[in-house]
């Protein structure tokens, strides 16, 4: 029926019903973490509560010169991440037949997975400490990737 999420199976068993769902709850809650760094990082770094060791340090994650891209807070932009993403998201836009929103989605989480790498790779090379905080952001968006690329991978079985 027009308008509805297909149950189409890709091979394995996989259905895709769960996909627009998964999607935009993983969305949600970057989004929510993004707001809640970017709070932290406009107002007192103690609002992130966050274990403090050799290991573990947000503050001087979120403090630190490389978390600011372009003159940008890195947290804003996960908020504008999250935020378009939540939108290329909805059941609604996972239906639409129109290939910019496939294409849109599909690029959007490849730029994230990309920053997502950079910024792991500033906390282990150049920090030498981890934001528990930014690895809730860059796990939610590594599961982004995979349920998009699982999603398009079994619509195009589908198709």
């Amino acid at each position: 029926m027009a308008g509805e999420i297909e149950t189409t199976t890709a091979p394995g068993g996989l259905g895709r019903r769960w996909v627009p769902v998964t999607a935009l709850v993983l969305s949600v809650l970057g989004l929510a973490v993004s707001a809640y760094m970017t709070l932290s990082h406009y107002t007192d770094q103690k609002v992130l509560v966050c274990s403090t060791n050799a290991v573990i340090d947000c503050a001087r994650v979120t403090s630190s010169p490389q978390s600011v891209v372009f003159g940008i807070p890195v947290a804003v932009l996960g908020v504008a991440f999250f935020v378009a993403m939540c939108v290329l998201n909805l059941p609604a836009l996972w239906r639409s037949p129109d290939q910019r929103v496939r294409l849109a989605r599909f690029a959007g989480v490849g730029v994230g997975i990309v920053f997502v790498a950079y910024l792991v790779a500033v906390e282990l090379l150049v920090l030498h400490v981890i934001c528990e905080w930014c690895t809730v952001v860059h796990i939610l968006t590594i599961a982004l990737f995979v349920v998009t690329v699982l999603g398009e991978t079994s619509r195009r079985v589908a198709e």
